[in-house]
């Protein structure tokens, strides 16, 4: 429900007819996304039937600003569908983020898990089947399921609310399997349904820096040729140990580099590994 014409339409309804043309829509959508006027961009709602696993429908269903309605496997039997992982599928826990993964196990001893994982499922499912047919109650019998079942719902969400689920779900840092569906439904159906407003919100939120006070003096101090005045600023601001002592981890200053990464200037300090 809704369209750009309807953001445009929102946000001209103080001031009357206003502007009519296309590229003053396009000026207006911009302007209200990048000062984050967000009252406009909920008159736009989508409606989307999903087919999600249990695990990545927790972390989707914690965003609680859509109307839901979920399969219910009290009043129907599970879903027959488990999502499967292949053998190079298995990823390693990461080192320096206790809820995220980075790299894959080999292929080769992926292969075992996966069998085993062919193994639960049909364990899984069968005593599931079999607690039906002796007719134990549904809520009951779902109980021993893997969080791998499959559940369908149906999620309305206003654009505004949808731009941000987007914005947490298809960051890097985001788990792979929610950020797959987060993914298809930006690029592919938000892009198509309002394209003037995905456009903007490519230009100011996806593919944009978020710079705090240090980052900006830090960043002032380097573009300048002060790197002095920008190791104090970063010891000051507690991202750096004093002088001498050895640089351990720390996620502000790393992402402080990461942004300098960006931006082309040189980290005048020592990384971490």
């Amino acid at each position: 429900m809704g369209s750009d014409a309807s953001i445009v339409q929102a946000a001209r309804v103080s001031y009357g007819k206003g502007t009519k043309k296309l590229h003053e829509d396009r000026g207006l959508i911009r302007y209200l996304l990048r000062h984050r006027h967000s009252t406009p961009f909920e008159m736009c709602e989508i409606k989307l039937h999903v087919r999600v696993p249990m695990d990545t429908w927790r972390q989707w269903i914690r965003h609680r600003t859509a109307n839901v309605n979920e399969y219910s496997t009290r009043y129907s039997i599970a879903i027959d569908a488990m999502q499967k992982t292949l053998p190079g599928e298995w990823r390693v826990q990461a080192t320096g983020n206790r809820q995220g993964s980075e790299g894959f196990l080999e292929a080769a001893a992926g292969a075992e898990f996966s069998h085993r994982e062919e193994e639960l499922h049909t364990m899984a499912r069968g005593i599931y089947d079999a607690r039906l047919e002796a007719g134990i109650a549904r809520e009951q019998a779902r109980k021993d399921l893997p969080l791998s079942t499959y559940t369908e719902a149906y999620w309305k969400i206003d654009l505004h609310n949808l731009l941000h689920f987007l914005a947490l779900r298809m960051d890097a840092h985001a788990q792979l399997e929610v950020r797959e569906y987060a993914t298809v439904i930006g690029r592919e159906i938000v892009r198509r349904w309002c394209p003037l407003t995905w456009e903007a919100y490519e230009d100011y939120r996806l593919s944009a820096l978020d710079l705090s006070r240090i980052d900006i003096e830090v960043i002032g101090h380097l573009a300048n040729g002060r790197t002095a005045e920008a190791l104090a600023s970063v010891r000051a601001a507690g991202l750096l140990p004093p002088e001498g002592e050895a640089v351990k981890r720390h996620v502000e200053r790393e992402e402080l580099e990461a942004k300098l990464d960006t931006l082309g200037i040189t980290v005048p300090w020592q990384r971490t590994a």
